[in-house]
């Protein structure tokens, strides 16, 4: 793995920095930073998503057959990396990074053809549709059922922690059309339209006072046959196929700069006579988290390099998952014990999941902690809960 960048990647990081310079307004990074939930307002982040159409660049990930930039994966870690220092929104991935790739890789020509163009436009906003009451982390346990009605499936039951499903066009569910052979089998992967008659959205708010995830239920919801990607009954293939890709993403880069935020917030309060920066328990806790990122980086550069090969990032994505989520959580931990007591107030969020700090008694840039804080505890259950992953890394890494 060779980590120095050739002249013509750091031309490509040049380009990136110079677009982000130009078009990363101040107002879409003041929404980024003081945002406490995890997708940015869906208004900031679809211009920005809007901008980086314009340029040819949304498709990051997708190769250009299909709209994409066609970028090797060096560029795209670069992409992501450069755009987390530089305090640009995550762009929305449940059409981008998830629904996109498996449609492109399974999907039959009219799929392509129909949603792709959409999703790079931002015109479909997605929303997905896995979990259920009592099929979390054993997604295989799902109940939703698709019955096979002529040239329709009738659609039945509920998806819960479903994020941004009030705010969806579409969603991609794993639903299940056969019981009668092991809980893997049977499964199939299907994409419905949120106007469809008998869709209900009941919105769940979550401790941080922010609306982000609901519950769906589908009460005899007909969706035509040709929504259905790939065959029936492999949806459990395809399903880990999208969470494979979605583990496998560059987050210390996001990281790093939530480091350099707590360091800022650490430099501007005072413990006894001197910034709660030269504390030294609190150096040590932050040299850790350094360090951290570091293991995490080079782990994200090996995936990098396997998949430039034309490998899958395979198990290393169930480890850059577990150990980025106690990293993300860590921090948030060390920002809330950072601002003391002025952490304890909890000024409800705007609509949009901006921190408001019109009545925050303290400081301005302590607003969104303890709502970040909160927020991140459910960091080690959605995108794979941690018991899950390290069950991965102990059977796929371990051997055991």
């Amino acid at each position: 793995m060779d980590l120095a960048l050739d002249s013509e990647t750091r031309a490509f990081q040049q380009e990136v920095r110079a677009f982000l310079d130009e078009q990363l307004t101040p107002d879409i990074r003041e929404a980024t930073e003081k945002t406490t939930t995890v997708w940015v307002d869906k208004d900031v982040v679809m211009e920005w998503h809007r901008r980086l159409y314009r340029k040819g660049w949304v498709g990051y990930f997708w190769p250009k057959e299909y709209g994409g930039t066609g970028w090797s994966p060096t560029q795209q870690y670069i992409f992501l990396q450069e755009c987390a220092q530089a305090s640009a929104p995550r762009l929305i991935p449940m059409g981008l990074r998830y629904v996109g790739p498996v449609i492109f890789t399974f999907g039959t020509q009219e799929q392509k053809d129909t949603f792709l163009p959409k999703i790079l436009s931002g015109e479909h906003y997605w929303c997905q549709g896995y979990s259920e009451p009592g099929a979390g982390s054993d997604l295989a346990s799902l109940k939703m059922r698709a019955v096979r009605d002529g040239d329709e499936y009738v659609l039945n039951g509920s998806k819960i922690w479903t994020t941004n499903a009030h705010m969806a066009d579409w969603i991609f569910c794993l639903v299940r059309t056969d019981n009668s052979g092991k809980k893997q089998e049977g499964i199939t992967f299907v994409l419905v339209d949120m106007k469809t008659p008998g869709i209900k959205v009941d919105p769940i708010i979550t401790l941080g006072l922010d609306h982000e995830v609901n519950q769906v239920f589908f009460d005899d919801v007909r969706i035509p046959v040709s929504n259905r990607v790939g065959d029936e009954g492999q949806g459990w293939s395809y399903g880990k196929f999208l969470l494979e890709f979605e583990r496998a993403g560059g987050a210390s880069g996001e990281y790093k700069a939530a480091i350099r935020k707590l360091k800022a917030i650490a430099g501007s309060q005072i413990n006894g006579q001197q910034s709660l920066l030269r504390d030294p328990h609190f150096e040590t806790e932050i040299a850790k988290l350094e360090i951290g990122v570091m293991g995490l980086e080079m782990t994200e550069r090996r995936v990098m390099s396997r998949v430039a090969a034309g490998q899958r990032p395979g198990p290393e994505g169930s480890v850059l998952s577990a150990t980025g989520v106690e990293i993300n959580q860590r921090i948030s931990e060390l920002a809330v014990e950072a601002m003391d007591y002025y952490a304890a107030p909890l000024p409800p969020p705007d609509p949009t999941g901006i921190a408001n700090d019109d009545n925050y008694p303290g400081p301005g840039y302590g607003a969104p902690v303890m709502g970040r804080y909160l927020n991140k505890r459910a960091a080690s259950i959605y995108g794979g809960a941690k018991e899950i992953q390290r069950e991965i890394i102990s059977k796929a890494v371990l051997h055991l």
